[in-house]
């Protein structure tokens, strides 16, 4: 109050100028306010976050490795070629390609949420980030290097990798292994979290409008008779739409039944790298899905369950990238709902229809860029 008849006792020209500092001191805070709550909604909708175990430095090595097409055979491919930030971190293929445009047997991923995931692979062949960053590298159709040991060379060659992993480190350039890499680019893509759907603003932001009617109608749909939720969860406080388990629809078995006897002999010949190759060589030992990990029969042809967020930008779908859009998804997935309970499972083409609306919300704003940190877009 006292300000204000300071400042009321001012000449007309100086007030004016008062007021207008002011207005402008107010509009740049109601825009920082805007963006920090911009940047604080990417978590909305996710379960608490895991623990942090890196520091920015090392999270800041793992981005720059994950775009680097250096580390590769014929230095153009790199992790950003199948998981590009433009396509919901995937590369909108059937299949992946890698060196030499060689085809693989797998659909990309996104790597959207996946801090998230207890198993890596379509099959779960692998249990930590750790474990699964290097095997691309070694994979003769992704990067097409010889070993781990020649990922490292390129990595120490490179000064400013050597000089930077070294002191966050704190270890000699001589000492820098395979496990500081493959950290490194876990690190980083730990730090790809993102929530903040059409969804979660519905649900978790008491944003009643955030749904169009078509979209909350798929959603009662999702959640009820389309039995959808049940695979794909949405819980009361978060929703990763995956129960993060192994089950079988029957996509890709066509030719697994002839060749059953050969490729499980195959299978179980096969040493841990040796596996890892004929994965990605053979479509048919591919689609033994679960059982590669477990050997057990009854996991034939049981694949994850993908997370359906970001699922619109990321087509085509399964583990084999046999189904284009999100209409045949549904359809395939009404079918395995219908064989699984023994009676058909009915659904309009309207009902359908809402269903692949809600589906399209659950595309998270900024999913086509990787937010940093700092909510700043990134390459």
């Amino acid at each position: 109050m006292t300000t204000f008849r300071y400042v009321r006792r001012l000449p007309t020209r100086c007030w004016t100028l008062w007021l207008r500092v002011r207005v402008v001191a107010l509009v740049i805070a109601a825009i920082y306010s805007s963006a920090s709550a911009e940047t604080s909604n990417r978590f909305l909708g996710l379960p608490p976050q895991p623990a942090a175990t890196a520091d920015a430095a090392i999270v800041e090595i793992g981005r720059r490795l994950f775009f680097d097409a250096r580390l590769s055979a014929d230095g153009r491919v790199s992790c950003a070629s199948c998981h590009d930030p433009k396509k919901g971190f995937t590369d909108g293929l059937v299949v992946a390609r890698g060196i030499d445009n060689r085809a693989g047997t797998r659909n990309t991923p996104s790597l959207w949420n996946v801090a998230y995931n207890a198993s890596l692979f379509w099959e779960g062949r692998r249990s930590s980030l750790e474990e699964q960053a290097g095997d691309p590298f070694v994979n003769p159709r992704e990067h097409g290097l010889a070993n781990l040991s020649a990922l490292v060379s390129l990595v120490r060659k490179d000064a400013h990798y050597s000089t930077d992993l070294s002191q966050a480190l704190k270890i000699t350039p001589d000492r820098i292994a395979p496990v500081h890499v493959v950290g490194a680019l876990a690190a980083f893509e730990r730090t790809l979290l993102l929530g903040d759907s059409a969804l979660d603003r519905y649900l978790y932001g008491k944003q009643t409008a955030a749904l169009s009617p078509a979209a909350a109608r798929g959603l009662k749909l999702f959640r009820g008779r389309a039995q959808c939720a049940s695979c794909h969860l949405i819980g009361t406080e978060s929703a990763l739409l995956t129960d993060g388990q192994f089950h079988a629809i029957g996509i890709g078995q066509e030719t697994l039944g002839a060749n059953l006897a050969r490729v499980s002999m195959r299978v179980a010949k096969a040493s841990a790298t040796e596996l890892d190759a004929l994965i990605g060589a053979d479509a048919t030992v591919g689609s033994l899905g679960r059982f590669l990990v477990t050997r057990d029969p009854r996991d034939i042809g049981k694949f994850r369950t993908p997370s359906l967020r970001n699922v619109a930008l990321t087509a085509p779908y399964m583990h084999d990238g046999s189904v284009a859009t999100l209409e045949e998804a549904v359809d395939s997935e009404v079918y395995y709902r219908s064989t699984e309970r023994g009676e058909p499972l009915i659904l309009t083409p309207a009902e359908k229809s809402d269903i692949v609306a809600f589906l399209g919300s659950l595309t998270s704003a900024g999913a086509q860029s990787y937010i940093s940190d700092d909510g700043a877009a990134r390459p």
